[in-house]
């Protein structure tokens, strides 16, 4: 008997990350350069790592509060706070990462056969978790928009099964930052939704410039979810560890599903996180804007549209002008050139590739010198 036919159905047909797939495939190159993971080149700082070792040897090793210890929560408030975005310390769940606080609000609004609105390009994550759950995505293509919201798209989006809609800003691949137009759209047309709005805030300590975040409207705090990483801004991607905020009475329900599905984080972990909070990201966020302005003027050069991103470090040129896919493109160029980039497909946005900036300047000259190669061999053609 195939035991696998007894497992839930939408797992089945849930394929694997792309993005971790042509990271396998330049792997398996000898000498491939590979600008496809989005993870920090920079060491975490020392002050967090000393805070973990001081953590252990304090033997902070023991279970701690489901929801997080009091104090990390409270900090997570006040940094918050500095922000504009105001919540209590009792509507703070700290998670295993930004992945689990977006499983847990999921799972919990999610019935088979609910809708969620996602504007695409999207990071593939949200599709995954939203099919485990027995939910459909609905796509909102902002391709001919400049990676903005179009109000027609999304009357034409949401129906009476749509249960959410999931905001990324700045945005995982195109780096874009919603507008006020934008966010007002938003507002004004899910102001009278019964809908959930998920906040993925990830890349927000890396926007290039001061933003304004959907988190801003607090007429519709008792329908937004809030998710948030320690990993990129502050390199931790390895402590697994992130945060939700919600209202008070959805926040009691959220923290069910977080009990029973990861009971906590680790105890020492909290310890990093809450001195992370006091670290300044500047440089990395300075270091980042500098790397990307670099690979869109080099983009520039080999004739490449791209609209340079407002945060993160993320780049994502069109492809459209080469007559063969993204996931064509990106195959051919790394058994070619050397070079593994992340076909736009993987985030719902044929027709583009994405470029992760968070390489040295040095591997990312020689990254780009491939690609010109590539690029100039079939424009020249």
């Amino acid at each position: 008997m195939d035991m696998t036919t007894l497992l839930k159905k939408p797992l089945q047909h849930l394929s694997g990350s792309g993005i971790r797939e042509f990271a396998r495939l330049a792997q398996e190159k000898e000498g491939c350069i590979s600008l496809t993971l989005g993870e920090p080149d920079f060491n975490t700082p020392a002050n967090i790592k000393g805070a973990l070792k001081n953590a252990l040897d304090d033997n902070l090793t023991h279970y701690a509060p489901n929801a997080g210890y009091d104090s990390l929560r409270k900090a997570i408030a006040d940094f918050e706070q500095q922000k504009g975005i105001f919540y209590k310390p009792e509507e703070v769940i700290v998670t295993i990462g930004a992945t689990e606080a977006l499983f847990t609000g999921l799972f919990s609004i999610l019935a088979p056969g609910d809708e969620v609105i996602v504007p695409v390009p999207a990071f593939s994550l949200y599709e995954s978790i939203i099919t485990m759950c027995g939910g459909k995505t609905v796509r909102l293509d902002t391709r001919d928009s400049g990676f903005q919201i179009d109000l027609d798209q999304l009357q034409a989006a949401y129906s009476p099964r749509t249960k959410a809609i999931i905001l990324n800003s700045p945005n995982n691949p195109t780096g874009a930052v919603y507008t006020e137009e934008t966010l007002d759209c938003l507002h004004d047309f899910l102001k009278d939704k019964p809908l959930f709005i998920l906040c993925d805030e990830v890349y927000g300590q890396l926007a290039f410039e001061d933003y304004r975040s959907f988190t801003s409207y607090e007429d519709l705090k008792d329908r937004l979810i809030v998710v948030q990483s320690f990993s990129k801004p502050y390199a931790m991607t390895g402590f697994r560890a992130g945060y939700l905020l919600a209202d008070r009475p959805v926040v009691e329900i959220l923290e069910k599903v977080h009990q029973y599905n990861v009971v906590s984080i680790p105890s020492f972990v909290q310890a990093a996180c809450e001195e992370a909070l006091s670290f300044d990201s500047a440089d990395m966020r300075a270091s980042y804007r500098l790397r990307t302005q670099y690979v869109c003027d080099r983009l520039e050069e080999m004739g490449l549209a791209v609209r340079p991103p407002d945060g993160g470090f993320y780049v994502f040129p069109s492809i459209a002008d080469f007559g063969m896919s993204s996931d064509a493109f990106c195959r051919r160029l790394i058994e070619e050139e050397g070079l593994a980039l992340t076909p736009g497909s993987c985030f719902d946005g044929e027709g583009y590739v994405r470029i992760s900036c968070c390489y040295s300047p040095a591997v990312l000259e020689a990254g780009l010198n491939r690609l010109e190669r590539f690029v100039m061999s079939r424009l020249c053609i």
